[in-house]
């Protein structure tokens, strides 16, 4: 007697095998795939490409586009969104995701979509003419108006909150219109809510240490104490003196003739690219997770990028006057002009030493011997990547002035509005000012510093007598400000010229 069972059987077990080997495929594809968004212009990677902190660092998308519709109360106007905390949004219908500011990159990783800071948040800014203006964006300037501690303290603030659940996020989410997967709505990501929640949480613990005045305000990071929490320094056991580094973003222009200059406001590397895996770390990407061609992407277009020429009326005669007042007072430090400079022109890129330049030592001594040593193990097992350049020094570093027009509030903290102020002794220059504000000033050179709000916004209030936010220093014969009024006018005007 014959069966039709075996057959039967074979094919049922093929058509198994085949379900089996496609569902397999497509967890790989879901699972294993790790593509970034592309954006072919180089100004455009800058803005948007990713270094690959969304790898282990990354928000999910729709976590991070939900957070400020489910915690609006907890932002600084509650209908502006990641705005409110000075995120630039560019109106252009050319890119691939509007909901996405400057600053902040997209990548498939792990089977969902992920996003997280790069280099731009906090080195591209923004420039209205007027209160009426519409702003022009500028990548390579310094964020003068993105507060990242306040983006850092949302963050921290909204884990505590018991709307931080996985009912009320999926409920967000639906009303932003997201079409997600059986997969995604009901493992992935309320596993994903979970586990951020408890990744703030402990973020939140182990930087308690920072969570005091001097507040950094828009335009200002601690650079180096979060890192030390990081690479498990006991800050609690940390001498008072370590404890506040706040200083500006700086400019990143311009970096091929800044190779061999000290770098950092204290100086503290001479290495471009080994300072820009450093700084990669503050945007999530870590040596196993750095995206390197990305990275590489960024540091070739920052080579040679250019700061925009001063775009306002500049008066020709009294500017030529102040070009023989720069070449006196100035170019001995930051180099004969904003253009033309490099390692051995005069001392521009050297450590001018606290004890010359008499500035705000707080950020020297944020950076002590014991955090440079620990960087040397940094990307250790990884050949020449290996940190070995950073070391502690004794003031902050002579920078080129390029684009100085657009790197207003001065000094390596910020503590002083305007060119003009700087021109003057630091008893006259202002006590007291606003930071976060995008209108300029040109006539004094700097964002105007003396409305407190606007339209709904309120900006920083800046107190110089705060530990770390000194304005003194930089003054003197030697810096220009025992000058006549007049010909510190003229010196201002030519220095709009870089």
């Amino acid at each position: 007697m014959t069966t039709k069972s075996g057959p039967r059987c074979r094919a049922g077990l093929l058509a198994a095998a085949a379900v089996f080997a496609l569902a397999t495929a497509y967890g790989a594809w879901m699972f294993l795939r790790d593509v970034a968004v592309d954006y072919a212009g180089e100004e455009d990677h800058f803005k948007y490409g990713s270094t690959g902190g969304e790898r282990a660092s990354g928000l999910p998308y729709w976590i991070w586009r939900a957070i400020p519709e489910l915690f609006p109360e907890y932002l600084p106007d509650p209908s502006g969104g990641y705005a409110s905390l000075g995120f630039i949004f560019e109106d252009r219908n050319d890119l691939p995701d509007k909901s996405l500011p400057v600053g902040i990159s997209k990548r498939h990783y792990r089977g969902i979509d992920r996003v997280y800071l790069n280099c731009a948040a906090c080195h591209t800014g923004r420039v209205r003419d007027t209160p009426a203006s519409p702003p022009r964006v500028i990548a390579g300037m310094p964020a003068n108006t993105f507060d990242l501690g306040a983006f850092r303290d949302f963050l921290f603030t909204i884990a505590l909150d018991a709307k931080f659940n996985s009912e009320r996020f999926m409920l967000t989410i639906d009303q932003l219109g997201a079409r997600l997967g059986l997969l995604d709505r009901y493992v992935v990501y309320p596993l994903a809510v979970y586990l951020v929640r408890e990744r703030l949480l402990m973020l939140r613990s182990r930087l308690q240490f920072t969570n005091h005045p001097p507040w950094w305000g828009p335009g200002r990071v601690d650079t180096f104490n979060q890192p030390k929490a990081l690479l498990n320094f006991r800050m609690d056991n940390a001498p008072p003196q370590e404890l506040i580094g706040n200083n500006d973003f700086p400019s990143v222009w311009n970096q091929r003739p800044r190779e061999g200059m000290r770098l950092h406001w204290d100086g503290n590397n001479s290495i471009v690219d080994e300072r820009d895996r450093s700084a990669a770390f503050g945007t999530g990407a870590f040596p196993p997770t750095l995206d390197r061609a990305s990275l590489a992407r960024v540091e070739r277009y920052l080579l040679d990028a250019k700061p925009p020429a001063y775009p306002y009326p500049i008066n020709q005669g009294l500017a030529a006057r102040g070009q023989l007042l720069y070449r006196e007072y100035c170019a001995g430090c930051h180099a004969t002009d904003g253009t033309h400079f490099r390692p051995g022109d005069g001392k521009v890129g050297t450590v001018e030493p606290i004890a010359a330049i008499k500035t705000d030592p707080w950020r020297l001594n944020s950076y002590t011997y014991e955090l440079a040593l620990n960087q040397s193990q940094l990307y250790a097992g990884y050949g020449a990547e290996r940190f070995r350049h950073f070391r502690k020094t004794f003031g902050y570093a002579n920078t080129p002035l390029d684009g100085v027009w657009l790197r207003g509030p001065y000094l390596h903290n910020g503590s002083v509005p305007t060119l003009r102020d700087l021109l003057e002794p630091s008893a006259k220059r202002p006590e007291f000012f606003y930071r976060g504000d995008d209108v300029y000033d040109a006539h004094r050179v700097g964002f105007r510093s003396d409305v407190g709000a606007e339209n709904g916004h309120r900006y920083f209030p800046f107190d110089t007598g705060e530990p770390g936010n000194g304005n003194f220093g930089h003054e003197g014969a030697a810096f220009g400000t025992e000058l006549r009024a007049a010909d510190k006018d003229a010196l201002v005007e030519y220095l709009k010229t870089f």
